[in-house]
């Protein structure tokens, strides 16, 4: 079965990366896509197509910021729709399961099968196991195939919208806990309460204190995926909770970092140093 991956960023190409090395035939569609994102798929092995190819694999994955995730659906669902067949179609981006039962309309049940994915943890190394692909929706087990060709694959015994739900709540936790603190230690660098608190949260919040010190450095060069991520975030939670709020001013957070480092870190410079104090 040629098994097509729609994204050939970090997490895609590495995904993809570890379908080849198990033997699987990976396609990919790069039309539009850069030099770096094009030369990064040929390094992950995967093969250049159109997408009239691509409707014809038997299983496609979509690895897109989540903020593309309807385009994509659009496009490969039309592709589908001219090729003439049926086949299975995974949606592995973060977004809330009401974005997702919208990916699910645009396919219908005459474009084959739409199930829900999740993807937990950074893109697969050599010699590790992860990430984990959580999948809903899937009955037939359609998603087994992924497993044998060396994906961590973890079925929810629930609707399509389960696997997405898991991960609006995993990543509200891991990235939002990433987020109140890159705001509240510039908020400390403004006041001059800086070093304080840098040293308060190493001696009685150690663990956390060691979270931020690996986890803000890496939300850099990722937080202007993050800014859909936190929208969707929000609006899973819904406009009768209070805490939607908390997740869309996570999204303004994330967008100032992102112009931040597109402006030359300058924010970014000032945590760096404290957190290497």
């Amino acid at each position: 079965m040629d098994i097509a991956v729609i994204g050939a960023g970090a997490m895609g190409s590495a995904i993809a990366r570890r379908l080849a090395e198990n033997g699987a035939r990976v396609l990919t569609y790069l039309e539009g896509r850069s030099a770096a994102t094009i030369e990064r798929a040929k390094i992950a092995g995967m093969e250049a197509v159109g997408l009239d190819a691509i409707a014809g694999a038997g299983l496609i994955l979509s690895i897109v910021p989540p903020a593309n995730a309807i385009a994509v659906a659009e496009q490969v669902a039309a592709a589908i729709c001219r090729h003439g067949t049926k086949t299975t179609f995974i949606d592995c981006n973060a977004i809330s399961p009401q974005t997702m039962m919208q990916v699910a309309s645009i396919f219908g049940s005459d474009r084959g099968v739409v199930l829900d994915g999740s993807i937990i943890g950074g893109p697969p190394k050599t010699g590790q196991k992860g990430p984990k692909l959580y999948v809903s929706g899937d009955a037939a087990d359609s998603s087994a195939v992924l497993a044998e060709h060396g994906l961590q694959v973890r079925r929810i015994d629930g609707p399509i919208g389960a696997a997405s739900a898991l991960k609006m709540c995993y990543a509200g936790i891991n990235k939002g806990v990433t987020g109140l603190g890159t705001a509240m230690l510039l908020a400390a660098i403004r006041s001059g309460a800086d070093e304080a608190l840098k040293r308060e949260l190493q001696e009685s919040l150690p663990d956390l204190d060691a979270k931020l010190v690996n986890a803000i450095p890496d939300m850099y060069p990722k937080a202007y995926r993050w800014v859909a991520e936190m929208e969707e975030i929000s609006e899973f939670l819904g406009d009768d909770d209070p805490a939607a709020l908390i997740f869309k001013g996570m999204a303004g957070l994330y967008r100032k970092m992102a112009a931040d480092r597109e402006g030359g870190g300058l924010l970014a410079g000032q945590l760096d140093r404290l957190n290497n104090r």
